[in-house]
């Protein structure tokens, strides 16, 4: 900053800027830099922090189709099953979720973030505070939707899934 200063108050005394553009554009830079902080800085924090995407689950119209691809294409072994889920293994910990839907379009159904010590009522509280609701008082794991509707769900990062 000094050496815009330095290099505005060279263009004033040479007559490259008159007493008022150099006024004005001091109070501009001025003004720029008290606000910078602001405009820049990081959103405060909750004190939650994701420590990885936990699985990503989607909706098909053909569960068995779906499955059998990402089993022998991706090498992702089936670790849960139900009539209308399936669990494939991804790495260690991670998940890959398929849901038989009746619709005729495949969507995601939700993704999830691992939380490290995921503790679920701050965590509702936390939601609660910004509006946001939930769909259960679980204390393992939860949904909710975020401020542009997507479906989100928190858990602790060894969360490893449910059929129904």
């Amino acid at each position: 900053m000094i050496e815009t200063i330095e290099r505005m108050l060279s263009d004033l005394e040479r007559g490259r800027l008159s007493r008022r553009q150099f006024a004005v554009s001091l109070a501009a830079l001025a003004a720029s830099t008290s606000l910078a902080p602001v405009a820049f800085a990081a959103p405060a924090p909750t004190g939650f922090r994701a420590v990885g995407i936990n699985h990503v689950t989607v909706r098909v119209p053909d569960l068995h189709r779906t499955s059998q691809f990402y089993q022998e294409f991706f090498g992702m072994p089936l670790k849960q099953q139900s009539a209308t889920i399936h669990i494939l293994g991804v790495g260690e910990s991670s998940f890959f979720g398929i849901e038989q839907d009746e619709s005729k379009t495949a969507a995601v159904s939700h993704y999830d973030f691992g939380m490290a010590n995921f503790n679920a009522d701050e965590v509702r509280a936390k939601l609660t505070e910004r509006g946001l609701k939930f769909d259960s008082n679980s204390k393992e794991s939860f949904k909710f939707y975020d401020p542009d509707g997507f479906h989100v769900q928190e858990n602790a990062p060894d969360y490893g899934g449910h059929v129904s």
